[in-house]
């Protein structure tokens, strides 16, 4: 029954829930709006136990505030209870709108689940209306829905409220004002959540921020202050390659300034002859030596190793370059190589490095006419003697008849050798103008007396100078070798047979000259014979026909001829 006073009440409990809602959406924190709302329930709605159930990301709920009682508060407050028991709850008991009732009548069935919850002694009811201990009032607190205008959305919260201050069950204006308060804390939570949220997230973005500014730090430091080059460029597009970075170190290394190299790429400063290994190394990342041009327009060995920076969206971008110079490193190699490949007393190449240059000139094709037995002298003057047509068979040259290469199965027979011009000698019985690979086998006279008289110095002297002599004679791109001892040979391209006579002369005029050796003049002679390379001759097959002639021509002449002065 109303009284005249109640208006007023209202009026006056109106203005504590308005101040009240104004608290939980200036609250500073999730835990703060939630110990509001859970102290509004008692100082604005009139009930002296108010707690707040919180729904977690698991879905259970947690006890997240309390409110009107210190004892027990501590009791449950941090405590758990399952999504399941919670469902049971709100699944039962008297519907006032959006709020559950659950009469002491039916929840004795509840005083053994896993929600927390306090318990209260109190006399049974007096009169129908009257509020018993046991009695429980919840208030689920729903988010606005997606589409707004009151829809009810996900669940919040759970409100539990007890003891009404007037020993009363709410009536319809307790029931709406604990709905609306209801409604209006889950909004207030849900802000206070997402402020938290976006709180959090600020942070860690700021975190990251800080991490990678440090990396980035890192990274400039370590790419500055290295104390090998490095570069950045830049990867695919129209300007792949171009460097668009470059450290103190590897400017120092070029002798070229920071400003200047952006204006290149490292295929404008790498040696022709590397530019096809660079590539490979660029399109696919790694490691590759190769020679990069200093200002001064000299080149620089480099160790150059590539990493791929990828962006996680769009790809490869960026190569990261590490440039170290090995110049040191490979000229010893090339020393190293050098020697393996020269004779250490007259600088020329060796036995080794002949028969090397030698054999790549030469493929495997062999005359099909019957040949003397390989290795005689016969051999090699019928090789010798194969010129405009085959003397056995008849028919064309047999140096025009192709290649006889035995190629694995499905191999092209043509990899390797579409561009080999076969090498032939030129015709023995009259000169037609064809050239081929004079061989020029040099054997010295009278080197062993020198020897013998003046000793091992004047010997080297002698072969240094006759090497000096010989490769003074020849022309650039003829190979100059010494097999050993006093031997030494002469390829020369692209001669006829009076050519190579010419030249045999020549270098023979030049030896026997007077040379000066521990203080002495001295004179030493020089046999030649004269070899042709053809196309299906070994290298050893080669000097050893030059090797022969070589004999036959010195044994031709008088032994006074062949003294050593």
């Amino acid at each position: 029954m109303e009284t005249e006073s109640e208006p007023y009440v209202r009026l006056a409990s109106l203005r504590q829930l308005h101040q009240v809602m104004a608290d939980m959406n200036t609250a500073r924190s999730l835990a703060d709006t939630l110990q509001t709302v859970a102290d509004g329930v008692v100082g604005a709605l009139g009930y002296e136990l108010a707690c707040v159930n919180l729904v977690r990301h698991d879905g259970d709920l947690v006890v997240a505030a309390f409110s009107g009682n210190p004892a027990a508060e501590a009791l449950i407050t941090g405590r758990v209870g399952s999504r399941e028991s919670w469902d049971r709850r709100l699944g039962m008991g008297e519907r006032w709108g959006d709020l559950i009732f659950i009469p002491h009548t039916e929840g004795w069935v509840l005083d053994d689940d896993d929600v927390p919850q306090w318990y209260t002694d109190g006399p049974a009811p007096r009169f129908e209306d009257e509020w018993h201990p046991s009695d429980r009032l919840f208030a689920p607190m729903y988010a606005p829905g997606p589409q707004g205008g009151g829809t009810s959305g996900e669940l919040v919260g759970v409100l539990s409220v007890d003891r009404p201050r007037n020993g009363r069950r709410p009536g319809a204006w307790g029931r709406e004002a604990l709905q609306m308060y209801a409604f209006q804390a889950a909004i207030a939570i849900s802000n206070a959540r997402l402020r938290a949220n976006m709180q959090r997230a600020l942070v860690r973005l700021e975190r990251e921020q800080q991490a990678l500014r440090a990396s980035e730090e890192s990274f400039r430091q370590a790419f500055e202050y290295a104390p090998s080059g490095m570069a950045i460029a830049e990867m695919g597009g129209d300007q792949h390659g171009r460097i668009l970075r470059t450290n103190d170190a590897l400017c120092r290394l070029l002798g070229r300034r920071a400003s200047t190299m952006r204006r290149y790429s490292f295929s404008d400063l790498v040696h022709p002859e590397d530019i096809g290994t660079l590539l490979r190394t660029s399109a696919e990342g790694g490691r590759a030596e190769l020679r990069l041009a200093r200002r001064d327009g000299t080149y620089l060995w480099v160790s150059l190793r590539n990493s791929v920076v990828a962006d996680a969206a769009d790809g490869p971008r960026f190569l990261l370059t590490h440039v170290e110079d090995i110049e040191e490193r490979k000229r010893r190699e090339l020393h190293l190589a050098h020697r393996a490949s020269h004779d250490s007393l007259t600088g020329l190449p060796n036995s080794a490095e002949l028969r090397s240059r030698l054999s790549a000139r030469l493929c495997r094709q062999r005359p099909q006419a019957a040949l003397p037995a390989a290795g005689s002298v016969e051999s090699f003057e019928a090789f010798d003697s194969f010129g405009t047509q085959d003397a056995v068979h008849g028919g064309p040259p047999v140096f025009d008849r192709g290649h006889d290469f035995d190629f694995p199965p499905g191999a092209d027979e043509y990899d390797g050798y579409d561009h080999h011009v076969h090498t032939v000698a030129p015709p023995d019985e009259y000169d037609d103008g064809s050239k081929g690979l004079a061989v020029l086998f040099c054997d010295l006279d009278g080197f062993k007396s020198i020897n013998d008289r003046f000793g091992h110095n004047a010997g080297d002297a002698v072969l240094i100078e006759v090497a000096r002599r010989l490769s003074n004679g020849v022309r650039d791109g003829d190979t100059v070798a010494r097999l050993g001892g006093d031997e030494f040979v002469i390829l020369a391209d692209g001669l006829g047979r009076a050519d190579a006579q010419d030249l045999a002369v020549r270098l023979r005029n030049e030896i026997i000259q007077p040379i000066r050796a521990e203080g002495r003049a001295v004179r030493v002679g020089a046999s030649f014979g004269i070899g042709w390379a053809h196309c299906g001759m070994t290298a050893d097959e080669v000097l050893k026909s030059a090797d022969e002639r070589m004999y036959i021509e010195k044994r031709s002449r008088p032994k006074q001829h062949r003294r050593a002065g």
